[in-house]
C-alpha cells in the first residue's frame, strides 16, 4: 500500500473523503500493489476492476513517460549549488563587502539571510517537491489567479540567460588568449613609424588591463546609439557558450546532473588554490586586513541593509523557477528543509571564500601599485631638491641616489616633514600620498574585478599563464552552473504545461536565445548587457517573490502549507518558518520593494560609457528610445501576472479551451490525460475556472480499477487505461467529480 494512503482500499458504497492534499500524499506510491494498479472513475457506473501492470504496460496508446528523477541526492545538492553559486559570489559580494564597513558588513547579511533568504529558499523548494511540477504548473495550482506568476518567472529567466551567457562568453574569450607567455594585457602595445616609436594614446591614458579589455576585446563603442557591427570574436565565443549550454541541457537533468559534477566542484578547487597561493604573495595580508576590519557606523545606514537583502535575493536564485524545477525531480519525501539550510550556507561560506581570495589578490596587488607610486614620488622630490624643497628636510637615513629602494614608510616620513615646513606651498608640489588603504578603497565589481583588476594582479603572478587560465575556466564553469539552474527555470514549466518534447524546446530556446543574443556582442553590446542586468530581473524578481510568499501564506492558507509539510517531511518544520512566511518575510519583502522602486525611479536611467579619445568612463543618460527600452523590460517581465489575473477573474478563458491536456504524475511517470469539453484542467494555464468554481457535468460516479489491458502500448477495449471521465486533479490519483465529495482544499 502507499505510505499515508488513508482511502487506497474501500468499498463501492464508501464516500469519497479524499482532499487534495491526500491526493498529493499518495502521488509518491512505493509499494507494487500500487505499482501495478491505476484508479479510475467509471462514468457509467461499472464496478470496481483491478489493473495489475497499470502503469507498466505503457497506457492505451504508450502515453505515460518517465518523468526524470535525480541519479543521487548528491547531484541534486551539486545542482542546487552550482545555480545559486555565480558569479555574483565572486564579483559582487566581495565588493559590497569593501564598500558597506568590511567585516561589519557580514552581519546584516546573516541576519537577513535567516530573515529572507532560508525561509523563501525552503518556500520555493518545498512547493517544487510536493506539487513535482515547473513554475507555472506550481502557481497555477495554488491559486489559478496568480498563475501569472510561474510565466513570468519564464519570462525574467529568459531576460537573464540572454546576458547572462554573454558574460560566458567573454571568459570564453579570456581563457583562449591565456595561453600565452606573457599574456597579452600584461603592457600596453607599441605603435611603430618610421621616425619612432610610442605607446598607444589610449592605453596610455588608462591602464594595459584597461585598454586590453574595452578596446581588443570588445572593440567597444562611444555610446549605446553606435551599435558598430558584430564584434566575430565574440560572436563566436557566444555561440560556443550557447552550444555548451544546449549540449549540457538537451536530455534535461540526466544530461546536466553529470555536468554538475565538474562544474559545481570545479571552482571551489580553484579557489582554495588562489587563498593558498596568494597568501604567500607580499601585501596579500593587508589586503585581508582591510577586509576584516569592520566599519560599525556604517551598520546603521538603511543603504547597507537595503543592498546586503538584495545580495541575499539574488544569491540564492530566489523567483528564477530554477530552484522550483531542480526540486520538482526529487522524491516526495526528501527532506527539504536540510537542503535549504545546507545550500544557503555553503552560499554564504562560498561568498566569504571568494571574498577572502579577492582581498588578498588585491592586496597584492595594491602593495605593487604602492610601490610603483612611492618610486615615481620619490624621484619627483629627487628633481625637486634645490629648487622647492632643500636637502635639509630630506633625513639622513633615507639614501635617494637609489629611488627605486626608498620604502614606503621612508617616503611618508619623507612627505610629512615636507607637509609641516611647507604647508602653504605643498598642493604645489604635486606629491602623492601613496596609501595602501586608498589603493583597496577603490572599490570595484563586476567586469570590472574580473576583466580588469584580476587580470592585472595575475600578470604580476609568477606563472601567469596558468594562473588566468585556472581563473577564466572557474568563471566559466560558475557561470555554467548558473545557466543551467536558469534554462530549466525556462524549459521544466513549459515542458510540464504544454507537452513539448524537451530536446526540441532545448535547441529552439537556445537558438532562439543566441540570435537575439547577438545584440550584446555588437561593439555597443556592453551598454545592454548593463541594461538589462539593471532593469531586466531587479523589481520583477522582487515583484515574483513577493507573490509567491502571499500565494503560499495568504491564498493557499499557511497552516494547510504546514500540514502539507508535516505530511511531506514526516516532522513539523519550526513555527519560525511560520511567523516568517506569514508576517516578517512579506513585510521585509515589501520594504525592499519600496526602497528598490524609489531608488530606480529617483535615479535617472544612465550607463557607463567608454570615451576612447580620453581613456576612461563617463556616466551617459540613455536616449529616449533606450529609457524606452528599459521601462519595457520590466513591463514586459511583470505583465503576465496581471493578465492571468484579469483572464481568470473576467472569466475570459473557457474551460476546456483549446483541449490541451493536464500532467499527472505516479511514482515519477507523467500521464497525459485528454481535456474533454466541459472538464477542468488545473495543470494547464489556458483551461479557465478552479475545480472550485463549477460543477461536474457527470452524474454520481463509481470508483473501480480498471484492466489496462496486456503489455505495453496496447490497452484495454473501450477506454485508455490511463484516462478518466474527469481529469481535474493532475496528481497522484483520478478521482471522480461524485456529488457526494467534499471541495478541494486547493
Amino acid at each position: 500500500m502507499p505510505k499515508n494512503s488513508k482511502a487506497v482500499k474501500r468499498e463501492l458504497d464508501d464516500d469519497v473523503t479524499e482532499s487534495v492534499r491526500d491526493l498529493l500524499s499518495n502521488e509518491d506510491a512505493c509499494d507494487d500493489s500500487f505499482k501495478k494498479s491505476s484508479l479510475i472513475v467509471d462514468g457509467n457506473g461499472g464496478g470496481a476492476k483491478v489493473s495489475d501492470d497499470a502503469e507498466e504496460g505503457g497506457g492505451s496508446d504508450g502515453e505515460e513517460e518517465e518523468r526524470p528523477a535525480w541519479n543521487s541526492k548528491l547531484q541534486y545538492i551539486l545542482a542546487q549549488v552550482g545555480f545559486s553559486v555565480g558569479l555574483g559570489n565572486v564579483w559582487r559580494f566581495p565588493y559590497l563587502c569593501q564598500k558597506n564597513g568590511g567585516g561589519a558588513y557580514l552581519v546584516p547579511y546573516l541576519i537577513l539571510l535567516i530573515l529572507i533568504g532560508i525561509p523563501l529558499f525552503f518556500l520555493e523548494l518545498a512547493v517544487g517537491q510536493r506539487i513535482r511540477r515547473g513554475s507555472i504548473g506550481v502557481w497555477n495550482y495554488i491559486s489559478p489567479r496568480l498563475g501569472g506568476i510561474g510565466f513570468a518567472s519564464c519570462v525574467v529567466c529568459f531576460f537573464v540567460a540572454l546576458y547572462y551567457n554573454v558574460i560566458i562568453s567573454w571568459s570564453l574569450f579570456y581563457f583562449s588568449q591565456s595561453f600565452q607567455q606573457p599574456l597579452p594585457w600584461h603592457e600596453c602595445p607599441l605603435v611603430k613609424n618610421k621616425t619612432s616609436t610610442y605607446v598607444v594614446p589610449e592605453c596610455e591614458k588608462s591602464s594595459a588591463t584597461t585598454y586590453y579589455w574595452y578596446r581588443e576585446a570588445l572593440d567597444i563603442s562611444d555610446s549605446i546609439s553606435e551599435g558598430g557591427g558584430l564584434n566575430w570574436k565574440m560572436t563566436l565565443c557566444l555561440l560556443a557558450a550557447w552550444s555548451m549550454v544546449c549540449l549540457a541541457m538537451i536530455k534535461g537533468i540526466q544530461s546536466s546532473g553529470k555536468v554538475m559534477y565538474f562544474s559545481s566542484l570545479f571552482p571551489y578547487v580553484v579557489l582554495i588554490c588562489f587563498l593558498v597561493r596568494s597568501l604567500l604573495l607580499k601585501g596579500s595580508v593587508d589586503g585581508i586586513r582591510h577586509m576584516f576590519t569592520p566599519k560599525l557606523e556604517i551598520m546603521l545606514e538603511a543603504k547597507v541593509w537595503r543592498e546586503a537583502a538584495t545580495q541575499v535575493f539574488f544569491a540564492l536564485g530566489l523567483g528564477f523557477g530554477g530552484v522550483i524545477a531542480f526540486s520538482s525531480y526529487n522524491k516526495r519525501d526528501n527532506n527539504c528543509h536540510f537542503d535549504a539550510v545546507l545550500v544557503s550556507l555553503i552560499n554564504f561560506f562560498t561568498s566569504v571564500l571568494a571574498t577572502l581570495v579577492v582581498f588578498a589578490v588585491l592586496g597584492f596587488k595594491a602593495n605593487i601599485m604602492n610601490g610603483r607610486c612611492v618610486a615615481l614620488n620619490t624621484n619627483r622630490i629627487v628633481a625637486l631638491l634645490g629648487n622647492g624643497i632643500d636637502q635639509s628636510l630630506i633625513p639622513h637615513h633615507i639614501n635617494l641616489s637609489q629611488a627605486s629602494r626608498v620604502s614606503a614608510d621612508d617616503y611618508h616620513q619623507m612627505v610629512d616633514v615636507i607637509r609641516r615646513v611647507k604647508e602653504d606651498e605643498f598642493p604645489a608640489l604635486g606629491l602623492e600620498s601613496c596609501s595602501i588603504e586608498d589603493e583597496l578603497n577603490k572599490a570595484v565589481q563586476g567586469t570590472g574585478l574580473a576583466f580588469i583588476a584580476f587580470t592585472e594582479a595575475m600578470t604580476h603572478f609568477p606563472a601567469s599563464p596558468f594562473w588566468s587560465v585556472m581563473f577564466f575556466l572557474m568563471l566559466v564553469n560558475l557561470g555554467l552552473g548558473s545557466m543551467f539552474g536558469t534554462i530549466e527555470g525556462i524549459l521544466t514549466p513549459l515542458v510540464d504545461t504544454f507537452k513539448v518534447r524537451k530536446e526540441l524546446l532545448t535547441v529552439g530556446c537556445c537558438v532562439l536565445a543566441f540570435s537575439i543574443g547577438l545584440l550584446f556582442v555588437q561593439r555597443s553590446g556592453n551598454y545592454f548587457v548593463a541594461m538589462f542586468d539593471d532593469y531586466s530581473a531587479t523589481l520583477p524578481l522582487l515583484i515574483i517573490v513577493v507573490l509567491e510568499n502571499v500565494a503560499i501564506a495568504w491564498f493557499y492558507g499557511i497552516d494547510r502549507f504546514f500540514e502539507d509539510l508535516k505530511d511531506m517531511l514526516g516532522f513539523t518544520p519550526y513555527r519560525f518558518y511560520y511567523y516568517m512566511w506569514k508576517y516578517i518575510t512579506p513585510i521585509l519583502l515589501l520594504v525592499l520593494l519600496c526602497t528598490s522602486f524609489v531608488q530606480l525611479s529617483m535615479t535617472p536611467p544612465s550607463y557607463s560609457a567608454w570615451i576612447q579619445e580620453e581613456g576612461q568612463e563617463r556616466s551617459v543618460r540613455f536616449p529616449l528610445w533606450g529609457i524606452v527600452m528599459c521601462i519595457s523590460l520590466v513591463v514586459m517581465a511583470v505583465a503576465p501576472v496581471p493578465v492571468v489575473f484579469g483572464l481568470r477573474y473576467f472569466n475570459i478563458i473557457e474551460e476546456g479551451a483549446g483541449g490541451r491536456s493536464a500532467v499527472s504524475y505516479k511514482k515519477g511517470r507523467i500521464i497525459k490525460e485528454s481535456a474533454r469539453p466541459g472538464e477542468d484542467d488545473d495543470a494547464s494555464l489556458i483551461h479557465g475556472k478552479s475545480p472550485s468554481e463549477a460543477p461536474s457535468p457527470l452524474p454520481g460516479n463509481s470508483i473501480y480499477r480498471k484492466q489496462s489491458g496486456s503489455g505495453g502500448g496496447g490497452g484495454g477495449g473501450g477506454t485508455d487505461a490511463d484516462t478518466a471521465p474527469n481529469g481535474r486533479y493532475g496528481i497522484g490519483y483520478l478521482m471522480a467529480d461524485a456529488p457526494d465529495m467534499p471541495e478541494s482544499d486547493l
